[in-house]
């Protein structure tokens, strides 16, 4: 997969199969879009192309929102190059780029610059100033520019539609293993592990301690998860807290990981958190021994869970 930051950048000699969005989570509909397109544009001899954009449009648009995303931008592009893309075009979401009328952005980006064949979309993809686009406007310039318009059904789970908004939800409400689901793989933290105070070395449950840069990065809700990663060519299970300490009155949210049977060295090193299964709320314990014993119970359940395989996926 080629991956071009500008949509300047972009040169093809093909004629392309393209589709748009954010596809933030590049769940299991988004996969499906993809899927369709790549199979498409093999059997056509085109090349396909990904238009993504980056910042969020809610992020440019509403200054106010504090939307947070499923995935890192580099987490994005590593869940797509397993699609079979040809193309990932990255474009940089601007307040003058959301002026662009429907047709402003089908004659200039999608004919002009792409040379396109075949649009594959979403049911529910809206676009141009406004979201003032549908399909049905779409297939009336696709007639008019001589490229065809196609529409991708929409992809359910236990008859509940899939979309990123509610996937964010059920990650905010510690709904993971539904989130994994509708995903199709393991939500994942990616960071440095950092410094921290240590205690839980000092009780017998030494922590690696995860820094995330991107601050729009979103995050479960505060509480204890059993996770997985690998490390040193090994997968290494293990229990996550993300929160603010409050039994040692922290001040600052956290995210520690405590790994089972894994004691080296991690500090300065990046590594990925797939996070599989919300295991209880933070609390609040009247000693450090009380959350010792907790943390024992946590560690003995989670190894069950584990062992039997529980976790949902």
């Amino acid at each position: 997969m080629k991956i071009y930051t500008d949509l300047a950048e972009y040169t093809s000699k093909n004629k392309t199969f393209v589709t748009i969005g954010t596809f933030d989570g590049v769940h299991i509909g988004h996969q499906k879009v993809l899927s369709n397109l790549v199979l498409s544009a093999e059997k056509n001899n085109a090349s396909s192309v990904l238009l993504t954009f980056f910042p969020h449009p809610r992020m440019v648009l509403q200054k106010n929102t504090d939307i947070k995303l499923i995935n890192t931008l580099e987490e994005r592009i590593e869940l797509l190059k397993k699609t079979g893309l040809d193309s990932l075009v990255i474009h940089e979401f601007t307040e003058d780029f959301a002026e662009k009328t429907a047709l402003d952005f089908v004659k200039n980006v999608l004919v002009d610059h792409l040379k396109i064949a075949n649009l594959i979309i979403g049911y529910d993809h809206r676009f141009g100033k406004n979201r003032e686009g549908n399909f049905d406007q779409l297939s009336e310039y696709g007639n008019i520019f001589g490229f065809e318009v196609n529409k991708i059904s929409q992809q359910e789970i236990d008859h509940i539609t899939i979309s990123s908004t509610k996937i964010r939800k059920a990650i905010e409400l510690g709904n993971i293993e539904e989130a994994n689901r509708y995903l199709g793989y393991h939500f994942m933290l990616k960071g440095e592990i950092v410094k921290g105070n240590n205690l839980g070395e000092k009780i017998g449950f030494p922590t690696a301690n995860l820094s995330i840069k991107e601050s729009y990065k979103l995050l479960p809700k505060t509480g204890s998860y059993i996770v997985k990663s690998e490390l040193e060519n090994q997968t290494v299970y293990g229990m996550m807290n993300i929160g603010y300490n409050p039994t040692v009155k922290g001040k600052k949210q956290t995210i520690e990981i405590h790994f089972f049977d894994f004691n080296k060295d991690l500090y300065g090193k990046k590594i990925q958190i797939d996070v599989l299964k919300f295991l209880r709320d933070e609390q609040k314990f009247d000693s450090v021994e009380a959350l010792k014993k907790q943390l024992v119970n946590d560690r003995q359940k989670s190894l069950k869970i584990i062992a039997d395989n529980l976790f949902g996926f």
